[in-house]
């Protein structure tokens, strides 16, 4: 048995495959877990239920792992109406130092299907707009 935040088998030996610049999608119940990602992604399933577990507490444990260089959130198309979207200032504040980008519905779509994006997380999130792509930062010495 192994300490420490993460326990996961095939999570950990992902993001031991995963490298700077690499990418991880924290992706809602709703996305194309198969579809919306290149052939070589690998989909890690933690949706169990809805609402369990979802991005936020996922997001919470792999920060710990992980070192987090960007994240890039999904909004709404630009012919669509504004919309609020809570969860995205739960994002930031869990990841207060992070540089964050937006990206709309299809673009967001678009990079996530890129060979760069090496792991896909299926969550149970409920919430609209639930999506997070990650990329993976550089491990700083006496981390």
């Amino acid at each position: 048995m192994i300490y420490g935040a993460m326990t996961h088998p095939q999570f950990l030996r992902a993001l031991a495959a995963a490298g700077h610049g690499s990418k991880i999608l924290l992706a809602d119940a709703n996305y194309p877990h198969t579809t919306g990602v290149s052939e070589r992604c690998e989909l890690i399933s933690l949706n169990f239920a809805p609402g369990m577990l979802d991005v936020l507490q996922i997001l919470e444990v792999l920060k710990q792992v992980c070192p987090i260089e960007k994240a890039e959130i999904m909004v709404p198309a630009p012919d669509q109406p504004a919309v609020e979207i809570p969860i995205h200032d739960e994002f930031k504040a869990q990841l207060p130092d992070t540089e964050f980008g937006e990206l709309s519905r299809f673009d967001f779509y678009d990079a996530a299907r890129s060979e760069d994006v090496g792991i896909i997380v299926a969550t149970g999130e409920q919430r609209l707009y639930g999506n997070l792509l990650l990329t993976v930062g550089v491990r700083q010495p006496g981390e």
